[in-house]
Order: C-alpha cells, then structure tokens, then sequence
C-alpha cells in the first residue's frame, strides 16, 4: 500500500486547505525579512504539520470510529499543535509575510476598531482563557453533545475547529516569551495560569478511565474501526489519553513559561544593577 494514500483527506475541506497554506505562505515570506531561528521554524512547521494531520487525513476515519482516536485527535489539536506553534513565537514572521499595503489598509485599522479589542480582551483574560481551555474538553465530552457532534459533520467541524482556534490563543498567551507589556500578562499569571488547568484535565481523564459503563455509545453504534478493542478498553485509553499526556504538556508550558519568567528577571536584574553604579553604554567611536 502506498502510504501517501494517508495524505488523502477522508473528508475534503477547502476551509482547512486554505487555512493552512495561508499560514504556510505567510510564514515562508515572514522568515525572509523577520529574524526566525532554525529552532523556531522547526516548531512552527512541525505545529503546522501537526494541525493538517489531525484536520486533513485519512486518519479522519479512525478519529470518527474509535474514542482513543478521537482523543488523539484533540490531544493534537488543542495541545500539541498549538503548543508547537505558539513555542515558534510566529507573530513578526507571519506579521512580514503580509504585503506592507494589506497591513497599512486593512490589519491596523480592524484592530484597532474597539469590537475587535474588546474580543482580544476577553478571550484574553486570564479567567477567560483557562475556562475556554478547560470548558470546551468538558464541553464536547458531555456525553449528549458528543453523540450528536460525531453524527452532524457540522458539529463535528465546528468541535475540531473550536477545539484548534482555543489550542492557539490559549497557548499563544502562556508562551509569549516577552515582558508585560508589551505582553499581555505578567510571566508569573502565565505559570497560575496553565497550572490552574491541569488539576480539572486530571479529574475528567481520571473520571473517563475509572467509569465502568460505557459514556459514548455513538462508536459501538456506527462501528468501530478496530474491532478487537473493547468499548471499555477505548474508553480507558481515551481517558490516559487525556489525563496523563494532556496533563503532562500543560507542566511542559508551565517550565517555558517559568524559564522566560527567570530570564526576563535576571535581564531587570541586571538593568538596576548597572542603573546602581551609574553605568552608561559606551559611545561609538568617531568614524574617520
């Protein structure tokens, strides 16, 4: 078997195709003018890949019949795509990759319109934030929404989707590696923050793993692609699934966020130590 038949999408979506490769072309222009390092262009395309997968695959059959696969799917789409991108820092790339004229015309003037602003603020918030981060997992494996969603393709997209756009903002809030401001929180929020939503990822992973019963019914109903797995078997591992990766890439962006606390501090440190001594820069020299 030809594995680029994985490539094919189960389920064409032109929304996906152009979100990506907008992303795709966006940022390959940005790294000519803005300074990317290897590092961070690794991570950028490796979140990047990692959102296609999940959204644009084959592997969109087993994400609709089995649970664990469908728990690998968010984990990717909420968790490590984001993760990976946000990490990559892409704001001034993707910010170059857009023509001068576009940015003047259009980008400045909608962002600074007051709805947009006031969207930013709130989705920003840090209460907001962790409740979206958290809510949405509750949210869509409430088991009554989850068997409609896996039936209804518009659900279903409007899931994955949410699930991908919330992964971004939240992540991107967490690992902005710079002071506040420009920043929008403090280094310190950002570490309460993610920290605050590990312990409800524990307790629902935890709650899916120990349930004896059966909580989402709709695989065994439309079949199951692997059909040697037990229902319960999925369901536990859809559980570990959330309960220990997902937890485990939450401690992951508390230790960056952590490291760019320690940095920036150690940084001020340093500029009121040197303001102490009276230190200045010295002048350059006269050219000749």
């Amino acid at each position: 078997m030809n594995p680029l038949v994985w490539l094919d999408p189960w389920e064409f979506s032109p929304t996906v195709v152009i979100a990506v490769l907008g992303a795709a072309v966006l940022f390959a222009r940005g790294v000519r003018h803005a300074r990317v390092s290897l590092k961070r262009q690794a991570a950028f395309w490796f979140g990047l890949t990692a959102l296609y997968v999940a959204l644009h695959t084959r592997l969109d059959y087993y994400f609709e019949h089995e649970f664990f696969m469908h728990r690998l799917q968010h984990l990717v789409l909420h968790h490590l795509g984001p993760f990976f991108i946000a990490w990559s820092y892409p704001g001034a790339a993707l910010r170059a990759g857009v023509p001068f004229r576009w940015r003047q015309r259009f980008m400045k003037p909608a962002l600074q319109t007051a709805p947009v602003r006031l969207a930013l603020d709130i989705v920003f918030h840090p209460v907001v934030a962790v409740l979206l981060f958290v809510g949405l997992i509750y949210f869509w494996l409430l088991s009554p929404i989850h068997f409609k969603a896996m039936l209804d393709w518009r659900l279903y997209r409007a899931m994955n989707w949410s699930m991908a756009i919330d992964g971004l903002l939240f992540w991107w809030l967490v690992l902005d590696p710079r002071p506040a401001p420009p920043a929008r929180l403090a280094p310190g929020r950002r570490i309460m923050m993610v920290v605050a939503a590990i312990p409800p990822q524990i307790v629902l992973g935890a709650l899916i793993f120990f349930t004896p019963r059966e909580l989402y019914p709709i695989y065994s109903i439309c079949g199951r692609a692997f059909t040697w797995l037990s229902p319960i078997r999925d369901q536990q591992i859809g559980g570990l699934l959330l309960w220990i990766p997902g937890s485990m890439m939450s401690v992951f962006g508390a230790l960056i966020a952590l490291r760019h606390w320690m940095r920036l501090s150690s940084r001020e440190r340093l500029r009121e130590e040197r303001a102490a001594v009276g230190y200045t820069a010295p002048r350059p020299l006269p050219a000749h």
